[in-house]
């Protein structure tokens, strides 16, 4: 007995997505919630590169003004006379102690950080990492001003005898050679720094460790390893773009701390080659003390300046996203 079947029809074959619609298939921007999200994330980023935009031209129109009218050399003269005529100035000084004042910080900073970072994550218990992480975490909720007075009443007359230790011993370098003054140098003023920028590189470099892979530290340990050579073979490798991205954001912050600066250091328009006595400045520093009682002339020249930090503080946050986009990990890349 022939047992006939019947054909059933085939589905009509459906037409190729273009790459427009596959995109927006896969970002799920089909549905009209999803489309009205799309938009205003997307608003919110080009509305977030017209207000950069804006402040980069509003600062380089105010430059050009000010700087047309300088007979000094902006970017090498030791001098600052806005309101002279013809004024002079230039931020030779100011570019000096910006750096350096950072550098020191860093220098200070960036160690005790990782080190803090490195026992909360691998080594203190959870009952004893969590109030810690908590202690940090509010260290950055602290306001510049609040640091700044706590660094005039009570850190400078406390650095008397950390110079003169410093002096008494490495002097002869002549960058920690002390006359005696006031500590209200570039070397306070990093301290003060370090200890405002700890929590960020904190933070980050804590978070960091802890993306470890779990399964490298665990062979590693069965294989004989002790802690710390888990920790220097595998953790600290791993982190490495990390820690340097937390560290690049803490200098950014260094970069444009006002306030602080401003109540700590005793600024002379002039560079010292010792990091004990008083003098330099610092971009923030100068505008802040300055802005109130400046003329229109001295407020463009100001503003010139701050155009400089301006720079130096986007090529700072700049790298450290290069770095961070580097690691798929951190990026939020598949592999």
């Amino acid at each position: 007995m022939d047992i006939t079947t019947k054909n059933t029809p085939a589905p009509p074959p459906t037409e190729p997505q273009t790459a427009t619609e596959q995109k927006r298939a896969a970002r799920g921007a089909t549905r009209p919630g999803d489309r009205i999200f799309l938009g205003l994330s997307r608003g919110s980023g080009i509305l977030l590169l017209v207000i950069m935009a804006a402040i980069a031209v509003f600062l380089t129109y105010r430059a050009s003004l000010a700087i047309s009218k300088d007979e000094a050399n902006f970017l090498t003269t030791f001098e600052w006379n806005a309101t002279a005529i013809p004024p002079k100035f230039g931020i030779a000084v100011l570019a000096f102690g910006t750096v350096v004042s950072s550098i020191v910080a860093m220098v200070i900073a960036v160690p005790i950080a990782v080190a803090i970072a490195l026992f909360l994550s691998h080594y203190a218990p959870r009952r004893l990492s969590g109030p810690i992480a908590y202690v940090v975490d509010l260290l950055a909720a602290v306001p510049s001003i609040v640091y700044g007075l706590w660094g005039a009443l009570i850190l400078v007359p406390h650095m008397n005898g950390l110079f003169g230790w410093l002096d008494t011993y490495l002097g002869w370098t002549g960058i920690f050679s002390w006359e005696g003054g006031a500590p209200r140098s570039m070397l306070t003023v990093g301290i003060l720094l370090a200890i405002m920028i700890l929590p960020i590189v904190t933070n980050v470099s804590r978070e960091v460790f802890r993306q470890a892979p779990l399964m490298i530290e665990e062979a590693a340990l069965a294989l004989g390893a002790t802690r710390w050579e888990v920790i220097r073979m595998a953790v600290l490798p791993f982190g490495r773009s990390g820690v340097i991205s937390a560290s690049m954001l803490g200098l950014g912050r260094a970069l444009g701390e006002t306030m602080a600066v401003a109540t700590v250091l005793s600024p002379t328009f002039d560079i010292q080659s010792s990091l004990l006595d008083p003098g330099g400045g610092t971009f923030a520093q100068n505008i802040a003390s300055k802005f109130g009682e400046a003329t229109e002339q001295g407020r463009d020249a100001l503003i010139a300046s701050g155009l400089v930090l301006f720079v130096i503080t986007l090529v700072v946050n700049g790298a450290a996203r290069m770095i961070i986009a580097r690691r798929k990990e951190y990026s939020g890349a598949n592999a």
